[in-house]
């Protein structure tokens, strides 16, 4: 009885081999990108309906291959902007952490563990080391260390039987790397700087309010001061007195002063072209909203009274020249176009069209950020963090599927409207993959896919302590397999790890995941390295 139950879990384990066998020989065969159309407008996920998801997208994010790990229950308080403090360091290659993202740790190395166990036990800032990435410089291959870290708080740990420790952090603030040591007791060490993240920028409410727009002027004057054509809508002169007083009134005007007054009156039929052909649709329309709900939020008197000092300076003008009119003849007219002048000296001329305005507007940018980010990658959905700027800002960053350098450059940039617009232009960009090295491309953007709840991209430790940050895809192109199919620390339940290395230059660019149970869709996929995909093109 015993024999019969051997021999037929060994006839399951045979046929086991074979399946896999078979789909890793059919996805070897598979070498050229589909130039279809069919492909450009499949989901984002860069799935097809026939072969939707059955994997579970959470277990990947909660590194189930770690083993179970316990709880630290202490969450540390943010650090005030600019606050000088030492912490234990920890570099590592081809990962680049952000504010809220999630790193595994496998710590083996004496010096490394020494130093998560002085993070365990320190009092002043519990919890929390220090995360740099270091990289090869390409032009002398010395090793380099990047000036802008993150502070990392350990949320979950376990000690082995080894010395190890496995170890999940969590990104907290970004710092600046004042000086780095290794102390007597061989841990690394750094002095850093908390940098002060600034605020997201919202378009001053009453930006439109209190200054006068160019185009608003033009409409205003060209209403009310005197012209020397009839064509331009003011009627026909009746006597000298008018011409008078259009020419003490110029003649008062400093050079630039009359320039803007002439420009003013000569685009007054043409004041909204620039706007038209700079600005959307959209943006005109939200502007058109923004005007008409900021009104009811004047609640104190001075600004209302800036509201209605602002909405009338163009009527006060009108008011001002019907009463000249009235008195050009005789002495009433020198003090009329010297009201005149007072008030045309009087309204702003600092003022940029709105979608100026919106360009670096935090919330503008957030909001178009999110979309793109649901048009290009799809999941997870960004809406929920559209009011908050500065949290998108970092969560795109940690997820946007690009290369390490670019990754860096986005961890650098101080200012959330500026690594908004950067981030846009990024997603707007990336196309194709490329292998770093010999620049072959492996994938399309279209064929990225989501086997994560935290997106396409994460942080992944295998057995030996490295840490690698990949790229899912539903298909890859120029690639070559190696060795035979694994499931002990998979980081994806259920599916077995197979090297993959490009077939031109055979350098290591990531894994093929095979699905190890017959209902598992999808039934492989890809994990690129991003330290492997070349600059620029992902």
């Amino acid at each position: 009885m015993v024999d019969d139950r051997l021999l037929e879990r060994e006839r399951q384990q045979i046929e086991h081999i074979r399946q896999l066998d078979f789909e890793e020989l059919q996805i070897e065969e598979v070498d050229d990108f589909h130039d279809s159309s069919d492909d450009d407008d499949r989901a984002a996920t860069g799935t097809d309906s026939s072969n939707q998801l059955t994997f579970d997208t959470c277990l990947a994010s909660l590194h189930t291959y770690l083993g179970d790990v316990e709880d630290t229950h202490n969450r540390m308080a943010f650090l005030e902007g600019g606050a000088i403090l030492t912490l234990p360091l920890f570099y590592l290659d081809g990962v680049v952490l952000f504010p809220e993202a999630t790193l595994p740790l496998r710590v083996i190395k004496p010096n490394f563990i020494a130093a998560a166990e002085r993070a365990l036990s320190q009092v002043d800032v519990p919890y929390t080391i220090g995360v740099v990435r270091v990289f090869r410089e390409t032009d002398n291959g010395r090793i380099t260390c990047a000036t802008i870290g993150t502070t990392a708080e350990i949320r979950q740990y376990r000690r082995l039987e080894d010395g190890s420790l496995n170890v999940v952090t969590r990104g907290q603030q970004r710092f600046r790397l004042r000086r780095r040591w290794i102390d007597v007791e061989g841990v690394p060490c750094g002095e850093i700087q908390i940098i002060q993240e600034d605020l997201p920028l919202r378009t001053p409410r009453d930006v439109f309010e209190t200054l006068g727009c160019v185009s608003n002027l033009s409409q205003s004057l060209s209403h009310t001061l005197p012209s020397n054509s009839s064509s331009h809508g003011y009627g026909i002169r009746n006597n000298d007195s008018d011409a008078t007083s259009e020419e003490s009134f110029e003649s008062e005007l400093s050079p630039t002063e009359r320039r803007i007054h002439q420009s003013v009156i000569d685009s007054a039929y043409g004041r909204d072209i620039m706007d038209e052909s700079t600005s959307s649709d959209d943006d005109k329309s939200a502007f058109q909203s923004d005007i008409r709900s900021r009104r009811p939020h004047l609640n104190d008197s001075d600004s209302i009274g800036n509201w209605k000092q602002s909405e009338n300076v163009g009527l006060r003008i009108g008011k001002s020249t019907a009463l000249g009119r009235q008195s050009h003849r005789g002495e009433g007219s020198k003090m009329c176009w010297r009201n005149e002048l007072s008030q045309f000296r009087r309204t702003s001329r600092a003022f940029l069209p709105h979608w100026v305005y919106r360009m670096y507007d935090s919330y503008c940018l957030a909001q178009r950020a999110a979309d793109k980010w649901k048009q290009i990658v799809g999941t997870p959905n960004m809406d929920g963090l559209v009011k908050k700027p500065d949290l998108l800002s970092f969560y795109i960053a940690s997820k946007i599927p690009v290369s390490e350098s670019t990754r860096q450059e986005l961890l650098e940039i101080d200012g959330v409207s500026y690594r908004l617009r950067r981030e846009i232009e990024l997603l707007e960009s990336f196309d194709l993959v490329r292998c770093k090295t010999c620049k072959t491309a492996i994938a399309k953007r279209s064929d990225m896919l989501v086997m994560s709840s935290e997106g396409p991209f994460g942080a992944y430790v295998n057995p030996h302590g490295c840490v690698h940050e990949i790229l899912t895809l539903n298909k890859a192109n120029g690639l070559a397999l190696y060795g035979r199919a694994e499931t002990e620390y998979s980081w994806f339940p259920g599916y077995a790890w197979t090297v993959a290395s490009c077939s031109t230059c055979e350098t290591h660019m990531g894994w093929l995941f095979t699905a190890t149970k017959k209902k598992l869709k999808p039934k492989s996929f890809w994990g690129i390295r991003s330290s492997q995909v070349a600059e620029g093109t992902c």
